[in-house]
Order: C-alpha cells, then sequence, then structure tokens
C-alpha cells in the first residue's frame, strides 16, 4: 500500500470538492490519527461572530476521512454513515483545528472521534463521534 501523505489526501479532497475552496487544510495523518485546519473566514461565521456548526461538522468528517484513508490507503469510496457532534464551547472567530482519530478499523466500518479547538485554545469547541463504512476489497487474481 502506497504511504497516504498529507498533500495525498489534500489532492483527493480537492478533486472532489470536498477541501470548502481550500479552507480545510491536512496538516499530519499517521498512527490512526489526522490533524486538520479550518481556515476560518467571515462566510464561516454566524451572528455572534461564532465559527458556523455546519463548518465544524465538515472539518470533523473531513480529518476522520483523512485518518480513515491513513490505515487503508486512497480509497475515495470510504463514506460517512454516521456522524454525532457536542458543542462544548463557543468557538472564537478564528481557524478551528481537529485532531481525529480513529478507535476502530473494521473490515467494513471504522469509528472515531474528533476534539475541536479554536486555534491557540485548550478547551475544546466540541466533540464529534463518527462512523465510516470501507469499499470492500476487490480480491486479486
Amino acid at each position: 500500500m502506497k504511504t497516504v501523505t498529507p498533500a495525498l489526501v489534500q489532492d483527493l479532497l480537492a478533486e472532489f470538492r470536498l477541501d470548502y475552496d481550500g479552507d480545510v487544510m491536512i496538516e499530519s495523518i499517521g498512527g490512526k490519527a489526522a490533524r486538520a485546519r479550518f481556515r476560518v473566514g467571515k462566510k464561516h461565521l454566524r451572528p455572534g461572530d461564532t465559527v458556523s456548526g455546519p463548518s465544524m461538522m465538515a472539518l470533523a468528517d473531513v480529518a476522520m476521512y483523512a485518518a480513515l484513508l491513513g490505515e487503508i490507503g486512497l480509497q475515495p469510496l470510504a463514506v460517512t454513515t454516521s456522524l454525532n457532534i457536542n458543542f462544548l464551547h463557543k468557538p472564537a472567530p478564528k481557524d478551528v483545528i481537529a485532531e481525529a482519530k480513529l478507535l476502530k478499523v473494521g473490515k467494513r466500518l471504522a469509528v472515531g472521534e474528533v476534539t475541536l479547538y479554536s486555534e491557540g485554545e485548550a478547551e475544546p469547541v466540541a466533540h464529534v463521534t463518527c462512523t465510516y463504512s470501507i469499499p470492500p476489497q476487490k480480491n486479486a487474481g
């Protein structure tokens, strides 16, 4: 299996328009984990100068996708089957960082969690759990 790098995943995200016009960046992948950043701009804020929930959910989903691809290889057909988010604190109007980690990778499903932080803050702004469906492997031969 080819080593999956942040650049490879970033290219895949751009190809499928999942990088939110370049606002979501994969910073690291490895060890059943990934780190991603959402470069927050005015278009991602809702009234009260807080980052919108959909923006944070998108970041969490992409971060988990990157962590999973780091484990199973570049399989674009791996898809989210569930995502649950708990908003913990009001995020500041600045970049949001996602720390994703896989808890279990099975043959057909992967389960993980993502913690979201406002850049430079110690307290998480959200906690996410997600499950991904892994496409079946074709047998060689």
